[in-house]
């Protein structure tokens, strides 16, 4: 249709990832768990965090100025701002508007958009709302960014060594690098307790782990389903058709497991004759909804799998190992992985799934075209924010429990000043300087 723009998707993306973070082996031993249990059980290696320096406004303060800056975009330009984020601080003012700091020298006070939440959902929803206004009647040929970030921790316990932290800015346009396809989304939605944070008073969230693991492949496999629905060949649509598929990445066990599940699908949907399912005659009447805690099933198709996995989806991991769960940013970082995964060269014609899910719950799939309009640029750029991970500071886990302490304790203070070390952070890191006796927080930036 002609009225569409041209291409429609990401044109340029940033990340920040904390310049802190502790080893997940040394976190084993300090847990006094298995050994194991953490690197292999969940196939994490770091994690990074934050101190009481660091809020999720300056996660976004950071990643926004970082994203116009090395794209050389003008704030005058951008007409939508959109962030996802579930690391809430206000129950009234959004993050959105802290971000409006940054526009104020440009006289730019025209930019629609606003926060989205629901658990790790939000940046997927966000970037929706993005797309959508750049395709409507309201669009005023501007650029749009969105922006997911989240800190991610939890209380002592089982769960703790799946937090991370961490920031996705995205430049959303004509003409990108990574074409959203249109038309061609599965969503599903439900309700469920897997995963919320009733307590406004504490960061920690609560956690129902098993049904989380449930909901969260019932979400894929749904989605999966509607996703094959939108495609003209559906019936002949499988694993094969992508070049590489990224997940939300809870922790990196769970995405091996989610490939697995996507096979499994594949073989359903085959009935079962197809010549490229040789040996699993003994699986043709399985019944989706009652494997999802089925080991044997699980062993099967994670190990039928695997070449794929290290082919399409491992690559996607890098960030989720080393620098944790992002929340709404975490599939993005999965993007992100992938991208530098190839050389820039080999990127174009390529088809990336994507799969997004948030507790609660909330869930999609979509899928991305790479095209050569000045791809060069974006993954140079993504390069640089990769080197970071070599630059960082690693803590020990009684210096990383102590931080944790020190935020809760100082949640809702006010007045409050940080007391962590600001020569710890990376340069160009904005960062919270202070909270008056009104609740109202002061950032600067590092230079």
């Amino acid at each position: 249709m002609d009225h569409w723009p041209k291409d429609v998707g990401i044109r340029a993306i940033h990340f920040v990832i904390p310049s802190l973070y502790v080893d997940q082996t040394e976190l084993e031993q300090y847990d006094q768990v298995s050994e194991g249990k953490y690197t292999i059980g969940l196939g994490q290696k770091q994690m990074g965090f934050c101190t009481d320096l660091e809020d999720v406004n300056s996660l976004c303060l950071t990643a926004v100025s970082q994203l116009v800056e090395n794209n050389g975009i003008n704030y005058a330009d951008i007409g939508r701002l959109e962030v996802g984020t579930e690391t809430i601080i206000d129950k009234s003012k959004s993050v959105k508007t802290v971000l409006m700091k940054l526009f104020e020298p440009s006289g730019n006070f025209h930019v629609e958009g606003i926060d989205t939440t629901n658990a790790c959902y939000g940046g997927t929803a966000a970037l929706f709302n993005a797309l959508s206004w750049m395709e409507s009647s309201a669009w005023d040929g501007r650029l749009a960014v969105v922006v997911a970030a989240d800190i991610a921790i939890y209380a002592k316990g089982n769960a703790r060594p799946t937090g991370g932290a961490g920031a996705v800015a995205m430049l959303i346009g004509p003409n990108a690098s990574l074409v959203i396809e249109r038309g061609l989304r599965g969503t599903y939605m439900n309700h469920a307790y897997d995963f919320f944070k009733p307590d406004l008073t504490s960061e920690y969230p609560v956690v129902d782990g098993k049904l989380s693991i449930e909901c969260y492949l019932n979400a894929l496999d749904q989605c999966y389903k509607s996703y094959l629905s939108k495609c003209g060949d559906g019936a002949n649509v499988d694993l094969n058709k992508f070049d590489s598929f990224v997940f939300h990445s809870p922790y990196c066990k769970l995405v091996q497991k989610s490939l697995a599940r996507l096979y499994l699908n594949d073989f359903v949907n085959s009935g079962t004759k197809d010549e490229n399912y040789p040996g699993l005659d003994r699986y043709k009447n399985v019944h989706l909804p009652s494997t999802f805690f089925d080991r044997d099933i699980e062993k099967t198709f994670m190990e039928r799998s695997k070449t794929i996995y290290e082919n399409k989806t491992k690559p996607s991991l890098l960030l989720a190992s080393r620098v944790g769960n992002m929340y709404t940013a975490s599939v993005y970082s999965g993007l992100v992985s992938y991208l530098v995964s190839l050389a820039p060269k080999d990127l174009p014609g390529k088809k990336i799934g994507v799969f997004s899910y948030g507790s609660g719950l909330a869930s999609s799939m979509y899928s991305i075209r790479v095209v050569d309009n000045d791809l060069s640029s974006l993954i140079g750029n993504l390069k640089k924010g990769i080197d970071r991970l070599e630059e960082r500071i690693r803590l020990t886990p009684e210096q990383f429990t102590e931080v944790l302490e020190v935020r809760q304790k100082s949640l809702h203070r006010a007045p409050y000043v940080p007391v962590s070390d600001k020569n710890q952070l990376f340069p160009g890191t904005w960062y919270l300087s202070s909270i008056d006796e009104m609740h109202r927080r002061y950032y600067e930036r590092k230079e």
